[in-house]
C-alpha cells in the first residue's frame, strides 16, 4: 500500500513511514480485512466510512506542509473532527505532538477507543461530542483535519486555527460546485482558503447520538 501511495505522488516521508507503522486491518471488521490495503474506502458501522487510503494520505501531506509543520517537522496540536474507527488517529498520533479526536456517534467512538488500546501510542484523547463544536479547552490548534464536510466550515473551527496552522476539510466549492478539499491558512494577516481536488465525503452534522 505504502508503495502504491508513493507512486500515486505521495512524497511526505513521516506521512508515508506513519502508513508503514499502522496496521490498517486492526481498525475495520474481521469480514473486510482481505481488502484493508487496497485503494478504497470502506464501511465501518452507522452508514460511516473509513477513507481511501490515498485521500487520507493526501490530506495527512498537505497538512505537514503547512507553515508551522515545515518549521517543526510534526504537526503540534491536532484537532481531528471525527474519529470514526481510529485509523486516522493512529496515524495523527505519529504525527503530531497532542491529538485531541471528536466523534458525535458514541458507537464510534467506543468502537475507537477500543482499537487504539489502552494505554493509547502518543498523545491521544478521544472526545465523545459534537464536532461542529471543536474542543476549545486545549485550542489553539496548529493542525485541525474533518472527516466530514458540510455546506459551510464551523466558525469554532476557524477561532481555534492558530497562526501558522492549516485546517482541511471537505467543503462545497463555490465556484465548480460539489464537495472538494478546503485548505485554510491562518497567518498573521488572516486567513487564506484554497479549494483543491473533488472529494466525497459522510456529511457534516451537529449534535451526538
Amino acid at each position: 500500500m505504502v508503495e502504491r501511495l508513493r507512486a500515486g505522488g505521495v512524497s511526505c516521508e513521516p506521512v508515508l513511514q506513519a502508513f508503514l507503522a499502522i496496521e490498517r486491518h486492526r481498525f475495520i471488521d474481521t469480514a473486510l480485512a482481505t481488502q484493508a490495503y487496497e485503494d478504497t474506502s470502506l464501511p465501518i458501522g452507522l452508514q460511516q466510512t473509513i477513507s481511501k487510503p490515498s485521500v487520507v494520505a493526501h490530506m495527512l501531506a498537505l497538512l505537514f506542509d503547512s507553515d508551522y509543520a515545515r518549521g517543526a517537522g510534526e504537526l503540534g496540536r491536532v484537532l481531528e473532527i471525527g474519529t470514526g474507527c481510529g485509523y486516522q488517529t493512529a496515524l495523527l498520533a505519529r504525527l503530531g505532538r497532542q491529538v485531541i479526536s471528536i466523534e458525535r456517534l458514541k458507537p464510534l467512538h467506543d468502537k475507537a477507543r477500543d482499537n487504539l488500546g489502552n494505554p493509547r501510542a502518543g498523545d491521544v484523547r478521544l472526545v465523545f461530542g459534537d464536532g461542529r463544536l471543536g474542543h476549545s479547552p486545549r485550542a489553539p490548534y496548529q493542525s485541525i483535519i474533518s472527516a466530514a464536510g458540510g455546506d459551510d466550515l464551523p466558525a469554532s473551527w476557524l477561532d481555534q486555527l492558530a497562526e501558522g496552522g492549516r485546517l482541511i476539510a471537505p467543503s462545497v466549492d463555490p465556484v465548480r460546485g460539489g464537495q472538494a478539499l478546503l485548505v485554510v491558512d491562518r497567518t498573521a494577516q488572516g486567513l487564506t482558503r484554497r479549494w483543491l481536488d473533488a472529494v466525497r465525503f459522510v456529511p457534516l452534522k451537529s449534535g451526538t447520538q
